[in-house]
């Protein structure tokens, strides 16, 4: 058989592998392109949607406002200034909604404000400055936010007349999809770091086994602990936000805490018991904790979940130790409305995100707290899979 000559010469092997080199590189490089175009293209659709749910919030807040008389809504707090405009200030700041909605900044701010913020973001100089701003608009009714400080309300007390109201909470009440998601993905994180801290096992004192806990959070993708982590063991669990102590672990031990991601909150409580009188009580408020949950559904008010919680405990003869409420609303804020309490009479709606979480503390002896965050569907669904009794 005949060979080419080619075959031989070393220099047309090297070109050869250089020409299938180059084809692979080209190749890869038209899928990262594709790839680029396919994120490029979900990127603009979140963006749209994102905005879109931004614009509609401040619509329906403008709305209420004509409805109440009320010429602007001023806000404060961080987590509302972050819902409604997507900038979270380290500073203060102050978001007023209004016709034309602006954010006044402090300078420290001006820079992550005006990348983040879908509002329009100006530099706060004094008080004087944008109370004269808002009244050269018209502004004569101010609406504030509730949780507004008495030192700020003193400031615009006598140029305005101020009414207290609620409505950035009550579109803070709705979840949306992509709200849901990171809450789930809060949950993931927490109830994950969890199982690894297999705490069973471990001999370290609560405070170091608290510590841990929030580590292995962080490490599994949190930005923080969603609040402060109790871990505690033996009498100190009769006690609903007893602080972890450098002692080492009794029995039973009570476990209540949440990571957060994306700004978004996680929050789950379980009791490790052991003596049979702590497994007693733990059966009781895992039942109240099963049928609370069961009864949830779309057009039921919220105290008649606690009801059904707090009923069933009674039962036992332990309704005086059931000492809260039995759930609360969580979102940017560990703690929002509404919540599954006697006093709450806010219809339930699908989108809400409200918390599960009945107890019974018998004073100087130990408490058992179970709780789960629930997702309002066609009925409730427990976020996350973490079993109850551990």
């Amino acid at each position: 058989m005949l060979l080419s000559i080619a075959t031989f010469r070393p220099e047309y092997k090297i070109e050869k592998l250089n020409e299938i080199k180059i084809n692979a590189i080209i190749k890869s490089l038209n899928s990262l392109v594709v790839i680029l175009n396919i994120m490029f293209k979900y990127l603009i659709l979140y963006i749209k949607v994102f905005s879109k749910l931004l614009i509609m919030h401040i619509k329906n807040i403008i709305n209420n406002l004509k409805k109440d008389d009320n010429q602007a809504y001023l806000l404060t707090q961080f987590t509302n200034i972050d819902y409604i405009s997507n900038y979270r200030p380290t500073s203060f700041a102050f978001c007023i909604i209004k016709e034309n909605p602006i954010i006044y900044a402090s300078e420290m701010d001006m820079e992550i404000a005006k990348r983040d913020s879908a509002i329009e973001v100006k530099k706060y100089e004094k008080f004087e400055t944008m109370i004269g701003e808002l009244k050269s608009e018209g502004v004569k009714n101010l609406a504030i936010e509730p949780s507004l400080v008495y030192s700020t309300y003193e400031k615009f007390k006598d140029d305005f007349k101020i009414e207290s109201k609620n409505y950035i909470e009550k579109e803070r009440m709705i979840k949306s999809s992509s709200e849901i998601e990171n809450i789930e993905k809060a949950t993931e994180i927490a109830q994950t770091a969890f199982k690894q801290l297999d705490i069973t096992n471990r001999k370290e004192t609560e405070d170091v086994l608290a510590f841990d806990l929030v580590r292995l959070m962080i490490e599994n993708g949190a930005s923080k602990e969603s609040f402060d982590t109790i871990l505690v063991s033996g009498s100190n669990t009769s006690l609903p936000h007893a602080v972890p102590e450098h002692k080492q672990l009794g029995t039973p031990i009570l476990i209540d805490w949440g990571a957060k991601y994306n700004g978004y909150c996680s929050d789950n409580t379980r009791t490790i018991v052991y003596k049979e009188k702590e497994h007693e009580i733990f059966d009781i408020v895992k039942e109240s904790h099963d049928k609370a949950i069961k009864a949830i559904k779309p057009g039921l008010k919220c105290c008649e979940i606690d009801k059904v919680s707090r009923d069933i405990i009674k039962e036992y003869g332990y309704g005086d130790k059931f000492i809260h409420s039995t759930g609360h609303s969580l979102g940017l804020d560990i703690h929002e409305t509404p919540g599954f309490s006697f006093k709450d009479e806010t219809i339930i709606e699908k989108g809400m995100v409200i918390t599960v979480e009945p107890g019974i503390y018998l004073e100087a002896e130990f408490g058992v707290r179970l709780e789960d965050t629930v997702a309002i569907e066609n009925k409730g669904r427990i976020i996350g899979d973490l079993a109850p009794m551990l």
